[in-house]
Formats: structure tokens, C-alpha cells, sequence
């Protein structure tokens, strides 16, 4: 039987830090053709989005404010790279996947996609809805 996964309720957050540098370690265990994709979204959340704390948690990268909690979180998988919005079901327009709680997600599998006028303003939304805390 496989093992069902907890909501995120359930779970316990990642403790933040104000090192980048965990992030950046990060990277070098990204498949090697997400890499670029990850380092763009990296990127572009780091210049929109002042002041983040950052986590490293389930081979997982998040993303966070202290008086909002964690907002985005980066998934890389095999062909694509996860962008969540924890509080994504509060943003106009919403991210197109998801459904089952507040956050909805974007798949992003080539670096024109990650650039994409959507993705920063889901980006700026994210750092006025409140996220996971």
C-alpha cells in the first residue's frame, strides 16, 4: 500500500535562514537540464521579493517572509520544475494547477516559460499573500 501523503498542515515547516547559500548548494543536485530553469526562477524570486528567508526541506527549495510565512516553494521533477504558490487561491488571476487548499502551482520546463510576464506577476502577488506558517 503506498504511503499517502500528509497535508501540509500536518507537516512541520522548514526552519528559515537569510543564507542564500543553502539554495545555491541546492542547485548542484538539480538534474543537470533543470538547472538553468531553477537558477532563472531563483533569480527572479530573489529581485522581485526583498528581504526572504530561505529553506532547504524534501530535496525541496522555499521561499518566505516572516510576517507572511513560506510563499513560494521550487519542485524540480525529471522534465519540469514545480513553481508553488502556497498562497496562490489568493492571487488574480489564480496559478492554473492545484485546487485542493490555498496553493496552486505553474510547471515550467524551459527556461522561456520561467521568463514569462505571468510568472513575475505571481511572483509579486506571492509577496503580499500571506503563505505557510
Amino acid at each position: 500500500m503506498p504511503k499517502s501523503r500528509q497535508p501540509v498542515a500536518t507537516r512541520k515547516p522548514p526552519e528559515p535562514s537569510d543564507r542564500h547559500a543553502d539554495v545555491e548548494q541546492w542547485f548542484r543536485r538539480v538534474m543537470p537540464d533543470l538547472n538553468p530553469i531553477v537558477k532563472r526562477l531563483d533569480k527572479l524570486i530573489c529581485d522581485t521579493i526583498p528581504g526572504l528567508h530561505y529553506a532547504i526541506k524534501w530535496r525541496r527549495a522555499y521561499y518566505g517572509l516572516p510576517e507572511l510565512g513560506w510563499i513560494i516553494e521550487l519542485v524540480p521533477y525529471d522534465v519540469s520544475v514545480n513553481v508553488v504558490f502556497l498562497g496562490g487561491a489568493d492571487f488574480d488571476p489564480a496559478p492554473p494547477l492545484g485546487g485542493t487548499d490555498r496553493s496552486r502551482y505553474v510547471k515550467v520546463k524551459t527556461l522561456e516559460e520561467a521568463q514569462r510576464p505571468e510568472m513575475r506577476k505571481w511572483i509579486e502577488q506571492a509577496g503580499r499573500v500571506p503563505g505557510w506558517k
